[in-house]
């Protein structure tokens, strides 16, 4: 295997939680050079990041033409965490000789070694099984990682003039209802400003302006940077935060793959999706309703109309999870996966 490709257009997160796969691939083919194919635009995620030849960026358009392009770089195997009709379909015609995926993937009789997906366990354990059905004496690593250089966590805090230690605040999420009411991430942001003397800076995209602002105005001596960023610039925050607190959305696997203090908000989703925040500094933040989950992603609204996963999980049962964490320190000394 001297070519190895990782297939993974899915959201910013998954992209994030992908990137144990692509070490445990490196380190078990030390001589191979290893790609990554990823959604259009989510490319910078992966600058400086030691353990790629190259980043191959996909529209989703044109499967013949991308597919002859991927044919014509001669890789020997494709690792697919991504589970598309038009995945299968693109790599089938792609014709590299192994083609690894999981079993439950749209048109998963394509691919011609087909791995069980497990529930229950987390999602970097799921993808590590591509490489061990493969491999069963692979090098695993299943921490996420990225790089963000010193320079770019200074010219960040420049930008943005943030000459002090300071807390991420991330209140967006495409799916409604996974997102924490905006008075609750605003008490959050006032707690961490006066108990822990971390200012509360708001990140995320310019569709998360409207909710960031509604944080923002009921926190006067916060930072709002939503919409201010592009994915680097996310990132260099994160990396040079003191904790993070968010929505169950791509910051919480920033935060993993930067080791950082984080809590995360869970709603309508749960742990058993597998896509819970990792590390001994990390900690979910939910309560027990005989209606969760109520779907993989959330959805737009609440199917009970009373939101209750969100409402009744008020700002004081987060606030021991925040001194918990912060408690803990920085450094990791280990990764916490559920068996």
């Amino acid at each position: 295997m001297k070519r190895i490709l990782i297939f993974q257009t899915a959201f910013i997160g998954d992209l994030v939680l992908v990137s144990s796969l692509i070490k445990s691939v490196a380190k078990t083919y030390s001589d191979s050079e290893v790609f990554l194919v990823c959604k259009k635009g989510y490319e910078s995620i992966y600058e400086g990041f030691e353990y790629l030849e190259g980043v191959i960026p996909y529209d989703k358009k044109g499967i013949r033409k991308f597919a002859s392009k991927l044919k014509s770089m001669n890789f020997d195997v494709v690792f697919s965490p991504h589970r598309s009709h038009r995945t299968s379909t693109l790599l089938f015609l792609s014709r590299i000789p192994l083609r690894v995926g999981f079993d439950n993937a749209g048109f998963s009789f394509l691919y011609n070694r087909r791995v069980k997906y497990k529930q229950g366990i987390h999602e970097v354990e799921r993808n590590a099984g591509l490489l061990t059905a493969v491999n069963p004496g692979a090098e695993i690593d299943l921490q996420p990682e990225l790089f963000v250089s010193d320079e770019e966590k200074n010219r960040i805090r420049e930008k943005f003039s943030l000459n002090f230690p300071f807390a991420v605040i991330a209140p967006g999420s495409v799916w409604p209802t996974k997102r924490w009411l905006p008075e609750y991430f605003a008490s959050v942001g006032r707690y961490l400003m006066e108990e822990k003397e971390l200012v509360p800076v708001i990140v995320g995209s310019r569709a998360d302006i409207p909710v960031a602002e509604e944080v923002f105005n009921r926190i006067p001596f916060a930072v709002n940077t939503a919409g201010k960023t592009d994915l680097r610039e996310l990132m260099a925050l994160i990396a040079g935060s003191n904790v993070v607190v968010t929505n169950d959305s791509s910051p919480t696997h920033f935060a993993s793959a930067f080791r950082k203090p984080v809590v995360t908000i869970f709603g309508p989703t749960v742990r058993d999706f597998g896509f819970y925040p990792l590390g001994e500094n990390a900690r979910v933040a939910e309560i027990s309703l005989p209606c969760r989950p109520c779907g993989i992603h959330g959805g737009k609204r609440c199917p009970r109309k009373h939101f209750k996963c969100m409402r009744d999980l008020t700002p004081d049962k987060v606030y021991p999870l925040i001194d918990d964490v912060l408690k803990n320190g920085e450094n990791l000394k280990k990764i916490e996966i559920s068996s």
